[in-house]
């Protein structure tokens, strides 16, 4: 079974930047995608950027390409979300996800870590 667990928020200021990790055990292999969503309070979780695991297809939602960079690692078994020129509205609880598909839908992800905390102060 897929094990992830997400790292690296914490509380910045508005034009900091943070790179969260997201860790792999459990047998994720190069058949699988691994993406980052995103949830504020009050609202539903969204879809941020996912990779293949072999780091050669990727997706963003569209205006987070450019300040968002998603990125793996095969030999720590780790996908990174780099986040540059954060606004308060990127405020939210940051989830990692596997599963077989690269794609945007929740639905397609089996496999979710317990999310990072991710405060951005004006």
């Amino acid at each position: 079974q897929v094990q992830l667990v997400e790292s690296g928020g914490g509380l910045v200021q508005a034009g900091d930047s943070l790179r969260l990790s997201c860790t792999a055990s459990g047998g994720i292999d190069s058949s699988y995608a691994v993406a980052w969503f995103r949830q504020a309070p009050g609202l539903d979780r969204e879809f941020v950027a996912t990779i293949t695991w072999n780091g050669v297809n990727t997706i963003y939602k569209d205006h987070m390409k450019g300040r968002f960079t998603i990125s793996r690692d095969n030999i720590k078994n780790a996908v990174y979300l780099q986040m540059n020129s954060l606004k308060p509205e990127d405020t939210a609880v940051y989830y990692c996800a596997a599963g077989k598909a690269l794609s945007y839908y929740r639905v397609e992800y089996d496999y979710w870590g317990q999310g990072t905390q991710v405060t951005v102060s004006s």
